[in-house]
């Protein structure tokens, strides 16, 4: 049984990279699409935002000169390379998608318009959003609460490395706690960094929740709209 009809999948950047230290690996790439397209299938209407780390991250060009604003809008075309990516990796498996940016980009994609999002999910396109807001000083994360709120998704879903929420660092800390399930009040409370602030204030004041799970563990995201439990859920 679907549980969730309409998501927002949000991706990184650095997930794209798989064993590379840098760029897109082809088989990641693919492996990505695959999944998604198979919940597509299932008549789930699927909105994508990918961040731009593996190209170029905004702030970490600052400790390098870089202009933060013009490091920001570096980073949001790094999205829209990945954007392309994956649209291409999607039409090689005869997907219907489409590409929207945040800002003119005519030849790349349409700019983003909720009544054409709608019309391309009544189409049974995948919908991949790119560059960002469109706007400096907010990050992918923001972009996928964001659009995830316009398009009326029933649940944000953030694919990581790691298999959910801890309450440390399991990278560092093997006794570290994993949770189930765990409100939006409690994260701040616990001082936990899923998302960075902006993001994850306007997912808690719009009601939108968020499952953190292993991307890279195939299957996980069919067993997530097929209702079984997998990572963790941060509600309202």
């Amino acid at each position: 049984m679907i549980k969730y009809k309409r998501i927002l999948l949000k991706l990184s950047g650095e997930s794209l990279m798989g064993k590379n230290s840098y760029g897109i690996d082809e088989e990641r790439l693919i492996e990505y699409s695959q999944q998604i397209k198979e919940i597509s299938n299932l008549g789930v209407k699927v909105g994508i935002v990918i961040g731009g780390g593996n190209i170029f991250r905004g702030l970490s060009g600052i400790d390098k000169g870089f202009d933060r604003v013009k490091g920001d809008y570096m980073g949001m075309l790094a999205t829209v390379i990945n954007s392309i990516a994956l649209q291409s990796a999607f039409e090689s498996m005869e997907q219907k998608t489409r590409l929207f940016t945040s800002f003119e980009m005519s030849t790349i994609g349409e700019k983003v318009n909720q009544k054409k999002v709608e019309d391309a999910f009544e189409n049974n396109e995948i919908v991949i959003f790119s560059g960002g807001t469109g706007n400096p000083f907010f990050t992918t994360d923001s972009a996928s609460v964001l659009r995830g709120i316009e398009m009326k998704a029933d649940i944000l879903l953030k694919g990581t490395r790691v298999d959910g929420v801890y309450s440390e660092d399991p990278e560092k800390n093997k006794f570290a706690k994993k949770f189930e399930k765990i409100s939006f009040e409690e994260t701040y409370n616990m001082g936990l960094k899923i998302m960075d602030l902006t993001a994850f204030t306007m997912a808690k004041e719009n009601n939108l929740n968020i499952i953190v799970f292993d991307v890279n563990k195939k299957g996980n995201l069919k067993k997530i709209i097929n209702s079984e439990k997998i990572g963790t859920l941060i509600y309202n």
